[in-house]
């Protein structure tokens, strides 16, 4: 029989004539992952313990900070298990939940940017308004509005995949489980699949896409306004590092869009090489980011360091 209603486990993307290198590949993932987890959980801790540091714009960050943990904790570990012990199996359940994690993980963060880019607006174009409309009872809400939206809109990915019928290939593209990755393996119509999925992407990274440039053409216009060049970059300034952090979310996630979609020829290591850029390159970036260009984080991290070493 060449399908299963239920198939048991999938099996984890190697790259063909370089599984003697898995485990350099391992000890460089390892260490990009443990770079990611370090300056995240250092955005954490300085901003719980400075309270100079204890407004919207920091509590946006210490929200980038736990969703790119949980994003890279749900995928790395499982990938270091199949570079060093050849675990390639991951269980039909365990990848469902691992797919939906990464999709709604992913809509999370870009609702939060999207508020982080509002924030912005706010703080240029109405700064009198600022401390009224963003207060920390209103940051708290629009956390919570953007862990609902992104359960709502993802959570029907995998229970579409769940009846399913998948053949006999059960071989992904990645070395974690993405839901077109998954939905390319049935053997049966996934046309709903398929109009659903690009629908949630759409409303929720799509749209939010769109409104971070509204945003940015209001920010330009009214910073435009201003008479002196110097004012208009120390105004713009303040910009600089989100628009990076939004730059480092969706260069990849585009990129990782096109390879899905027309890419099906090319070799194994660019679909592996490009899922872990995804996952990877905005827990890295994120910390280094706003810790060079905040001069508050500066100051705490040099303080920080200079504690311990002495």
């Amino acid at each position: 029989n060449s399908s299963d209603l239920s198939p048991s486990s999938f099996i984890l993307a190697s790259i063909p004539g370089l599984e003697a290198a898995h485990f350099w590949m391992a000890i460089l993932l390892c260490s990009v992952y443990i770079l990611a987890v370090t300056g995240n959980c250092m955005v954490l801790f300085i901003v719980k313990t400075e309270p100079s540091l204890h407004a919207p714009m920091y509590f946006f960050l210490c929200m980038l900070a736990a969703i790119d943990l949980a994003l890279s904790t749900s995928t790395v570990p499982r990938t270091l298990s199949f570079y060093w012990f050849n675990t390639r199996e991951i269980s039909f359940s365990a990848c469902l939940v691992q797919m939906f994690l990464i999709h709604t993980l992913s809509a999370i963060e870009s609702t939060v940017l999207l508020a982080m880019a509002v924030d912005r607006y706010v703080a240029i174009c109405h700064p009198l308004r600022h401390a009224a409309i963003l207060t920390n009872s209103a940051t708290v809400k629009i956390g919570l509005v953007a862990m609902a939206r992104g359960v709502l809109f993802f959570l029907p990915l995998p229970l579409l995949l769940l009846p399913l019928p998948f053949c006999s290939s059960r071989t992904l593209s990645h070395s974690f489980c993405l839901h077109q990755d998954v939905m390319n393996l049935a053997c049966a119509n996934t046309t709903p699949s398929v109009v659903y999925g690009l629908t949630a992407i759409l409303l929720v990274m799509g749209l939010d896409a769109i409104l971070i440039c509204l945003s940015y053409i209001l920010i330009l216009k009214a910073v435009l306004r201003l008479a002196l060049w110097k004012e208009r970059l120390k105004v713009f300034s303040t910009c600089v590092a989100h628009i990076c952090v939004v730059l480092a979310f969706y260069v990849p996630l585009i990129g990782l869009s096109v390879v899905h979609r027309f890419g099906k020829d090319l070799a194994p290591l660019v679909h592996i090489i490009m899922g872990n850029t995804y996952i990877l390159v905005p827990a890295v970036l994120n910390p280094i980011i706003y810790g060079v260009s905040t001069r508050k984080m500066q100051r705490r991290i040099l303080n920080f360091i200079h504690i311990n070493n002495d």
